[in-house]
């Protein structure tokens, strides 16, 4: 009998005990010493909940927008890569459990199902991720054909100029597999011995000198909006906003880039009072309780996207176990609601949180 499953913490450890442990080190990890990988869910923990009381939570309406789109909750599936490693069935599982659930999901750049297969497998609104590599004619493709296949937004990846250092990858030597979205376009086998694929392929391929500036040219290549992923500073929203960008994804890579780099939702606030309503901002990154989304919104995000447990629940088991991990937060999240008095996802507000500059001002 299959053991029951209350939280989805509890996905991680099933996918540790049947994933081989290259693959889970490779999505379990984060760089470095991994500071910012245990900040990314303890920043989460040093905020409390203020609920209010006496207020008719009868019914709860979890639903809202997203870039005029309507779906079920604040919920989304942030880009992650190589689902196969996870799952035969990969993406296409993934984005089933998302259209089931009515949540958008962002496809990676480095999927191991391609643009098409995970388009045609179900309605599921769809994002796509994309870095840009050195061969802009690869990324033009890429853009194109999601275009072509009905995906609603183009998410940019801005906080890879190099990859960090991961160590578990490197011990494990790490293997990318051929990517089947770049089959004669471009090739996963890198000439290293020394270290893991992963590194060797991104130092060829990733663009370096990516800036500012090439948001234009991407924006020349699509119609589709355009929200950049990975700014952890107001500098960087404004700079942000002054490239016309159509939203932004606060993101530390999931403590996979740059370690001792803040936890995304102790910077949360900070960027959506740099944007003042602007564009819609948009958080991931430790994000693993239905209390957790509830604090993000509080603080101003529209929604949050969810990753490695995802992940989890696909090698624990498969779709269903992705559609068990969203269930679940959203769950949670309708029940935090019911609790703090918030009907709607309109009524959650800065006054429901406390955090802890609230409570350093406070002493003062």
């Amino acid at each position: 009998m299959a053991e029951e499953i209350v939280n989805v913490n509890e996905f991680e450890e099933i996918a540790r005990r049947v994933l081989p442990k290259a693959f889970y080190d490779f999505i379990a990890g984060g760089a470095e010493d991994k500071h910012t990988l245990k900040e990314n869910v303890e920043a989460f923990r040093r905020m409390t909940i203020r609920p209010r009381v006496l207020v008719d939570v009868s019914r709860i309406n979890m639903s809202t927008t997203i870039l005029g789109y309507n779906v079920s909750s604040p919920l989304m599936l942030a880009p992650t890569g190589m689902h196969q490693l996870a799952h035969p069935e990969g993406e296409v599982a993934t984005a089933r459990a998302a259209a089931a659930s009515k949540v958008i999901m962002v496809l990676s750049y480095m999927s191991t199902c391609t643009v098409e297969e995970v388009a045609s497998c179900c309605d599921a609104i769809r994002f796509y991720q994309i870095y840009i590599y050195k061969r802009r004619d690869i990324a033009t493709l890429l853009v194109q054909r999601a275009e072509s296949c009905g995906y609603k937004a183009i998410v940019l990846t801005v906080d890879t100029p190099r990859l960090g250092r991961r160590e578990a990858d490197m011990k494990n030597k790490m293997t990318l597999p051929q990517l089947r979205n770049f089959e004669g376009l471009l090739s996963m086998k890198v000439a290293s011995d020394k270290e893991a694929n992963v590194k060797a392929f991104t130092d060829e391929t990733f663009d370096a000198s990516l800036n500012w500036k090439d948001i234009s040219w991407l924006r020349s290549i699509t119609k589709l909006p355009i929200l950049v992923k990975g700014i952890l500073t107001a500098e960087d929203a404004i700079k942000a906003l002054e490239a016309s960008i159509d939203g932004i994804i606060v993101s530390n890579h999931g403590a996979r880039q740059l370690d001792y780099s803040p936890a995304t939702i102790s910077v949360l606030e900070e960027i959506v009072h740099a944007v003042k309503g602007a564009v819609p901002v948009f958080m991931d990154g430790g994000v693993r309780r239905g209390t957790d989304i509830f604090k993000a919104l509080a603080l101003g995000a529209q929604a949050v996207l969810i990753g490695r447990p995802v992940i989890y629940g696909l090698a624990a088991r498969g779709e269903g176990g992705v559609r068990t991990v969203i269930e679940m937060l959203k769950n949670e999240l309708e029940l935090t609601m019911a609790l703090s008095g918030c009907p709607a996802v309109k009524d959650i507000t800065r006054h429901h949180v406390t955090t802890e500059r609230d409570r350093l001002q406070s002493k003062i």
